[in-house]
């Protein structure tokens, strides 16, 4: 818990994943942020209160975020840290080999959930990658295990023929992608929703004049109203920002409530416009 300038007390909800193990609904993400700024933006989003830190292999900041966490002076238990295993790791040995580097490059003896970051169906390794995943969650060194970037198709070839069922999955959603029947299928497998991108940087959408009444009847920003809207959804969200003012305005979401009529005006927003790769091609 902390107080905010408003004054108001906050301790961000957590959600219980389909293992018992709990993760709290916001999180603070790294992507496309250098090695040593990451290490100041970590630790500037600890001190703001957040708790779920989430890098990558790709995101060549692991040793960074790693410095930040192991200086924070917050016990490792109360922290919730995410990495991902990039695609040319994929495979049962290679996968294994790249946790180990990954652990290796955060200073952690463990990790509370490791994601294969995309499927790349046309390798056609993510089913031998999820075994390695399983036999890392059998070994205690993955707290959770699960998927980013799983389309339909690929989410139903783990959930049929794995032996764990992922405990999230993580994929590009905001106002402009809202992705309604993969949400649904997450939710019938018993799989968390998280949302990368969840401000649609780059689109223009803070600035979508649907927002903006939203925001002033709130006394919010734009970008609170849109993470507001993802945790009343029931969404995992990770913003990312470098800017100290940004991230504690981007954990100071807990304060109000949307209304329905203001939900249903973010939803006719969807228009399917994506920010990053088409899972279905992208290897």
């Amino acid at each position: 818990m902390r107080r905010l300038p408003r004054g108001e007390i906050v301790a961000v909800p957590d959600v219980t994943l389909n293992n018992g193990a709990t993760m709290p609904q916001l999180g603070f993400g790294v992507f496309q942020v250098a090695d040593d700024e990451a290490e100041r933006a970590v630790t500037a989003a600890l001190e703001t209160g957040y708790r779920s830190i989430d890098t990558a292999r790709i995101y060549q900041n692991e040793r960074g975020t790693g410095r930040a966490l192991r200086g924070s002076g917050i016990a490792r238990e109360d922290l919730f840290v995410t990495t991902k295993l990039w695609n040319d790791d994929q495979g049962y040995d290679s996968a294994l080999r790249a946790f180990d580097a990954s652990l290796e490059r955060l200073g952690l003896d463990y990790v509370d959930l490791y994601l294969i970051h995309w499927p790349a169906a046309a390798r056609n390794l993510y089913l031998d990658t999820w075994r390695a995943f399983e036999k890392l969650y059998a070994d205690g060194r993955a707290k959770a295990i699960g998927v980013s970037n799983f389309t339909v198709e690929a989410l139903t070839k783990v959930v049929d023929e794995g032996e764990v069922v992922p405990a999230v999955n993580q994929i590009e959603l905001h106002p402009y992608l809202q992705q309604e029947e993969l949400r649904a299928l997450d939710a019938r497998y018993g799989v968390h929703t998280e949302a990368w991108s969840p401000l649609g940087q780059g689109q223009g959408l803070l600035s979508d004049p649907a927002l903006a009444p939203i925001a002033e009847a709130h006394g919010r920003t734009p970008a609170q109203v849109v993470l507001r809207w993802h945790l009343q959804l029931g969404n995992v969200v990770i913003p990312k920002s470098v800017t100290p003012s940004r991230i504690a305005e981007n954990f100071d979401v807990f304060g109000f409530e949307l209304t329905e009529p203001e939900i249903a005006a973010i939803a006719a927003m969807d228009s399917g416009t994506r920010l990053g790769p088409d899972p279905a091609t992208f290897s």
